[in-house]
């Protein structure tokens, strides 16, 4: 199953807020979601972005594909950066297992 980042519409009429979640990519915009990692309001001056990073880089690391709109929120937020270095820290890292000899 394909997941996907992105944001779920909230508020009233002419009044939106949207919550960043984790949903399947087949699932309808504020259908069915796994998981609530944060919200964003533009309505605020500057825009409120609040994001559960921690779960952000579990999802992120898990396959989640983040939609365009969540992706700059979340560069917003600085998780991307934050799994950019954790992708280069694993690479970087020796294997575990004991060469052959």
């Amino acid at each position: 199953m394909a997941v996907r980042i992105r944001l779920k519409r909230m508020g009233a009429k002419k009044r939106p807020f949207y919550r960043l979640v984790v949903a399947p990519s087949t699932a309808p915009r504020d259908g069915r979601f796994i998981e609530t990692i944060g919200y964003y309001n533009p309505l605020t001056d500057p825009a409120t972005v609040q994001v559960n990073v921690e779960r952000a880089l579990y999802w992120l690391e898990h396959g989640a594909q983040p939609s365009d709109t969540a992706r700059n929120i979340l560069r917003r937020a600085g998780v991307l950066e934050a799994f950019q270095q954790r992708k280069t820290q694993s690479a970087e890292q020796p294997s575990a297992m004991p060469a052959e000899s």
